[in-house]
């Protein structure tokens, strides 16, 4: 984690890719789910620590919004970079490119649901505080 948010490094694997030798379009969205998913890692802990201390709170995909730009390769080394850009009462909107060195291959704007029991539920003020984006 640093200034410019979270950074995941993934390697591109021979599963990862489609017939024609790209990375398939749905492997970006694992990526960034990895990268989600570290974010809070280093953030908070375990996402199971937390479901558990929080009695049942998970964390669902509302929105994605996806644009692919470039395409990736067999054996590329990328970076997952992560963003808050935005949090709501039960909700926060990340920003979240894949990289290849400097080149963005895509750019996403993912909102993340925060629920219990199946029902939204604010975003707990300990976590909101470790996400808030930094202040200009």
């Amino acid at each position: 984690m640093d200034e410019a948010g979270h950074a995941l490094p993934v390697r591109v694997y021979y599963e990862d890719t489609d017939f024609s030798g790209f990375v398939y379009h749905a492997s970006y969205l694992r990526f960034m789910e990895r990268g989600r998913t570290e974010l809070l890692r280093g953030l908070a802990g375990d996402q199971s620590d937390l479901h558990r201390e929080a009695k049942g709170l998970v964390f669902v995909v509302r929105r994605m919004k996806i644009d692919f730009l470039k395409p990736a390769y067999m054996d590329d080394q990328l970076v997952v970079r992560t963003t808050t850009r935005e949090l709501r009462g039960a909700s926060m909107t990340l920003s979240q490119d894949v990289r290849r060195g400097e080149e963005i291959l895509v750019a996403a704007e993912v909102t993340v649901a925060c629920v219990r029991d199946g029902r939204a539920v604010r975003l707990p003020d300990s976590l909101r505080d470790l996400l808030s984006p930094p202040q200009s």
